[in-house]
């Protein structure tokens, strides 16, 4: 009768070690939250797949999964506004061919933009993608673009701590453009917001989009920081990330105050 503690001790060791067996290690597990809201043209959508699909068939994100001690990384790509999208999901990436194959499979889906932003369900629906997929990543990172700050769900400052406490990294790419009805919601300091209120984590940055000729070439610096590390160290045309310093001040519900002060030109979702 005294061996049944034992026993039992021993089955659920040996079930945890073959749960974590099951695990693939990666040098990086690395969401991409896309914004797709409406205040988004069917133009700028494309931009923005068209700009990660060439980020990803680049020979310097090719050279930064090259340089990780696996040289293998865990990568899936979703869209987000109100709701979230899963558009390609968790595949290891190693070989060019695995870089080709999710950049077509990024440029061959077709999206339609949804309504309002909300920058914390999509912080939270890609810290549980991270907590419950098949990999064991060096790193865990969320990468999260996006036109305007949070008006929708809980407070964004709320789900970064807790994305924060389970040990991913939060990085930025603020769209800072003032185009078409999104200027109607356009935050002008959106860089000092995301800096302030969104990101965090071991050298997390903050990579700001001022044009969208410039977004290709943001996604690419951006990615390769990412893999390669978050370090600049030998990384060329970077000088305009901002990693992250010292919060600044500044209210983090001002997205939600804008929503409510102007909401009656809108539907409801």
């Amino acid at each position: 009768m005294a061996m049944k503690p034992v026993l039992a001790a021993c089955a659920a060791f040996v079930l945890a070690t073959s749960s974590a067996a099951r695990s693939e290690e990666v040098d990086l597990e690395l969401v991409l939250m896309v914004d797709v809201s409406r205040s988004m043209t069917m133009g700028e959508l494309e931009i923005q797949r068209q700009g990660y699909a060439a980020a990803l068939r680049s020979d310097e994100v090719f050279a930064a999964v090259q340089a990780g001690l696996l040289q293998r990384i865990a990568l899936s790509y979703v869209e987000w506004a109100g709701s979230q999208k899963v558009i390609v999901d968790w595949t290891v990436l190693e070989a060019r061919e695995d870089l080709e194959a999710f950049a077509r499979a990024v440029e061959n889906t077709s999206t339609t933009g949804m309504r309002r932003t909300s920058i914390s369900e999509a912080l939270i629906f890609g810290a549980d993608m991270i907590g419950s997929n098949d990999y064991e990543g060096l790193r865990r990172v969320i990468d999260i673009s996006g036109d305007g700050p949070n008006n929708q769900g809980r407070i964004v400052t709320d789900a970064r701590d807790d994305v924060l406490s389970r040990r991913i990294v939060i990085n930025g790419l603020p769209l800072m453009m003032q185009e078409g009805i999104g200027g109607w919601w356009h935050l002008e300091d959106l860089d000092i917001y995301y800096e302030a209120c969104v990101t965090g984590g071991p050298g997390s940055f903050v990579i700001p989009v001022l044009d969208w000729t410039d977004f290709g070439e943001a996604v690419r610096r951006k990615l390769v920081l990412e893999i390669a590390s978050g370090t600049s160290t030998g990384i060329a045309g970077i000088q305009d990330v901002q990693f992250a310093p010292a919060r600044p001040p500044y209210d983090c519900e001002i997205g939600e105050k804008i929503w409510e002060q102007r909401r009656m030109d809108w539907y409801d979702p």
